[in-house]
């Protein structure tokens, strides 16, 4: 026999769990009491979030019909005990609590406080993007504010150096649960940046309860973290814990390793690019050089190059045709004017007195005026006879 034979399915592994538990007479009716957080109202009714204590979660769903009997609305951060059965989502392969009711634990004084502070902080501009300072791309030392044991600076230490050999990290170790760990955390973000000592912070420590992550939730932390010149990055607790220095930071990251990747590049993925770049560019260049050589011996090619003064004989060619026609037009000109003048000199000549003296009319002037009747002229007066042919003077009788 095969051992293909002897395998089962996702699927019927998946059941045969959920047909285990659904056997267990203390999963099926359960007292469960929890913090809510990841709550999600969903447009059908259903209700889901997860429920959490100091070290645990659980995934929880209320159907409609069940949702529609409470007698308030579940809020992130509420203390509620749940009562309902455990069972198997074979499609997904995960057990969750299937909430049949609910009711109030009460919510807790360090939870109303948090929602407290966190709403008069946002209400003085700590949480608005444009006081969030960027990131640098390539910073050179990494300044880390956490406690000097523990996995969270290793984390950090092991992503940074596998990233960036020659990234230097800068640990002022500080303590981040307990009486006083606000205030030397807000002294650490004030020291690192009065002596310059990073290009970036980051501020982090693993996951814990609430009570665990309130130094990152005190008022003196905030105001250091928003008056920080230097750029801070967030990341304290778990991906679903969120703390006021996580809305204050710079940036928030899920973890500190996740903070360890977001605040120092990848120099290997950076050399990639460069290479990258670099090939693209040579290869832009080398297409380049290629169109530029086209078009040179395009240009070489062309008649302006072969035969340059082929250009200046056409237009001299079309300068002797513009003259040919100015002259043309001119003369056109000169003959309009020139039959015109001459009937002008016929029409002249046509009415001159000079032609009526030569059919045997004289003229007479007295005193330089024409005469033109025998009352102008007394005895003894001097007149000019003007004939074809010549000026008389005579004396009137």
């Amino acid at each position: 026999m095969k051992y293909a034979d002897l395998a089962i399915t996702v699927s019927d592994l998946n059941k045969y769990i959920k047909d285990k538990i659904a056997d267990d007479e203390y999963l099926n009716n359960v007292l469960v009491k929890g913090e809510i957080s990841n709550f999600k109202n969903h447009y059908t009714g259903h209700m889901y979030f997860t429920l959490k204590d100091e070290n645990s979660l659980i995934k929880c769903i209320c159907f409609k019909s069940y949702a529609n009997r409470l007698t308030f609305i579940p809020k992130d951060g509420m203390k509620v005990m749940v009562f309902g059965g455990v069972s198997v989502f074979e499609r997904d392969g995960v057990y969750q609590i299937y909430v049949k009711a609910m009711e109030e634990d009460g919510v807790g004084d360090l939870y109303a406080k948090y929602q407290e502070l966190k709403e008069n902080l946002e209400k003085q501009g700590l949480f608005d993007d444009i006081h969030k300072k960027k990131i640098p791309l390539m910073p050179k030392v990494i300044g880390v504010l956490t406690s000097k044991t523990g996995s969270v600076i290793k984390d950090i230490i092991n992503v940074s150096t596998r990233r960036n050999p020659n990234c230097y990290i800068r640990l002022y170790p500080v303590p981040v649960q307990g009486d006083g760990a606000a205030v030397k955390i807000a002294e650490g973000i004030e020291f690192m940046n009065k002596n310059k000592l990073a290009d970036v912070i980051i501020l982090a420590r693993g996951g814990g309860s609430l009570e665990d992550l309130w130094p990152f939730n005190e008022e003196i932390v905030a105001h250091s973290i928003y008056n920080s010149e230097i750029p801070i990055i967030s990341a304290v607790g778990h991906e679903t814990d969120f703390t006021i220095a996580d809305f204050v930071a710079d940036l928030r990251a899920p973890t500190p390793s996740a903070a360890a990747e977001l605040a120092v590049p990848d120099v290997y993925e950076l050399e990639q690019k460069i290479n990258s770049y670099r090939d693209r560019l040579r290869m832009a260049l080398i297409k380049k050089t290629e169109i530029m050589r086209l078009r040179y011996e395009k240009c070489m090619s062309s008649h302006v190059f072969k035969e340059p003064t082929r250009r200046i004989n056409e237009n001299y060619i079309l300068l002797d045709k513009y003259i040919k026609q100015l002259e043309n037009e001119i003369s056109k000109i000169q003959e309009r004017e020139k039959t015109k003048y001459l009937e002008l000199i016929a029409k002249l000549d046509a009415y001159s007195p000079l032609k009526t003296l030569l059919r045997g009319y004289s003229i007479t002037e007295k005193q330089g005026k024409i005469v033109k009747s025998v009352n102008e002229l007394e005895k003894d007066d001097i007149i000019k006879i003007k004939l074809s042919d010549g000026n008389k003077e005579a004396k009137v009788m």
